[in-house]
């Protein structure tokens, strides 16, 4: 029980850590990254959009229960989509150009506090 509950701690932590695009061997520069940045999530939306409209969920798939009460679920058939989720394929999307530009997401480093003088 202790093991999980740290390792829950730690994982908790550890998502909350601010990530930054970082291009290895470069000065950091704001209007380049802006731009990269800007064009690898307009590339992924279309991409994104297109896969969407390409392989569309055919609907819930309505069934029934063990006890023979009707319910609704997500369509996971052989012959939908297995990125289905076009705001998650595009996040993936917009990962993948960045990196195949050179760029690698790392944590912000900390600005120390300034020391109060007294």
């Amino acid at each position: 029980m202790r093991l999980s509950l740290i390792l829950a701690c730690s994982l908790g932590v550890a998502a909350c850590t601010p990530m930054q695009w970082l291009r290895e061997g470069a000065a950091p520069d704001a209007a380049a990254l802006e731009k990269d940045s800007i064009e690898c999530r307009q590339q992924a939306w279309q991409e994104a959009q297109y896969r969407a409209f390409a392989y569309p969920a055919f609907g819930p798939v309505l069934s029934r229960d063990v006890s023979g009460r009707r319910f609704a679920g997500w369509p996971y058939r052989p012959y939908a989509y297995p990125f289905g989720d076009p705001f998650l394929e595009e996040s993936r999307l917009t990962q993948f150009c960045m990196r195949n530009k050179g760029y690698e997401l790392v944590p912000v480093e900390k600005k120390d506090a300034p020391k109060a003088s007294g």
